[in-house]
């Protein structure tokens, strides 16, 4: 195990008081683009990928934020209070107290989501750090709206009306998935696949075609809603939701790689 960076805290208030989010900064070279970890629903800064990511922040001599969203991890709360809207405004909150001056995002699953409602809020904030690429790693944008809802059971549209959240058996750990009604109607107001998505910058996507959670055929669908120059889609023969093998995680370092050198190019 590698050194994992000095754990420091920033605060926000969701609305009942102060809750503290876990972040890890590794420093780096101040010319290079900040890296950034957006983990997935239910995951945290010290998953396989975004440890791989650290380690080659310090092998590269790159600075690297990543941080728990409240309700995970480290951080404060409670994981079922957490919405789209309050883990994008803990991203952010983590961003300006980091005050990287550009940055590129690595998203995950719901983080891909997330990483992409971050562009378009950072792009509105003035004096915000410039996002100069994306890499998105089976990415799960409109999920509550486009993979949960369609599916969900008479059981579960009952479980939502009178508990207001169902729990649904997870193949990634012993703990059940929550979804509350909230998340799904909040969901709703975050949604990104209904325009054009302007990112103005480079975006690699890489999906697994086995993947149960993401068909590989959203990452097709999110493509549609990206400018056309300058979005490579990475597809996985094998490759499952995590691409946490090390064959997925070289893919991902590469991605990295060629963004950061993309980067330093057009400087």
């Amino acid at each position: 195990m590698h050194e994992q960076g000095e754990l420091t805290y920033t605060e926000i208030d969701h609305g009942e008081g102060n809750l503290k989010i876990a972040m890890r900064i590794r420093k780096g070279a101040e010319e290079a683009p900040t890296l950034v970890w957006f983990s997935g629903y239910g995951s945290d800064m010290l998953g396989t990928k975004a440890e791989a990511l650290d380690e080659f922040s310090r092998d590269n001599g790159l600075t690297m934020l990543r941080f728990d969203y409240t309700g995970h991890g480290e951080s404060d709360g409670a994981f079922r209070d957490g919405t789209i809207s309050r883990w994008l405004a803990d991203a952010l909150q983590v961003i300006a107290h980091a005050a990287p001056r550009r940055i590129i995002i690595i998203g995950s699953s719901m983080g891909g989501w997330l990483a992409l409602r971050a562009v378009q809020e950072l792009k509105r904030k003035e004096g915000a750090p410039v996002v100069e690429g994306l890499l998105l790693l089976a990415p799960a944008p409109d999920f509550t709206s486009d993979l949960i809802e369609p599916g969900l059971t008479d059981a579960q549209c009952k479980a939502l009306a009178d508990d207001g959240y169902f729990e649904e058996h997870s193949i990634y750990g012993p703990e059940p998935t929550i979804y509350t009604a909230a998340l799904l109607d909040d969901g709703r107001r975050n949604r990104v696949l209904d325009g054009i998505i302007e990112t103005g910058c480079p975006v690699h996507i890489i999906q697994g075609k086995q993947d149960p959670d993401v068909p590989y055929k959203h990452a097709l669908k999110l493509m549609s809603h990206l400018p056309a120059d300058d979005v490579v889609l990475t597809l996985v023969q094998d490759g499952d939701h995590r691409l946490s093998r090390p064959e997925d995680i070289a893919r991902m370092l590469s991605a990295v790689s060629s963004l950061v050198e993309g980067a330093a190019e057009r400087r």
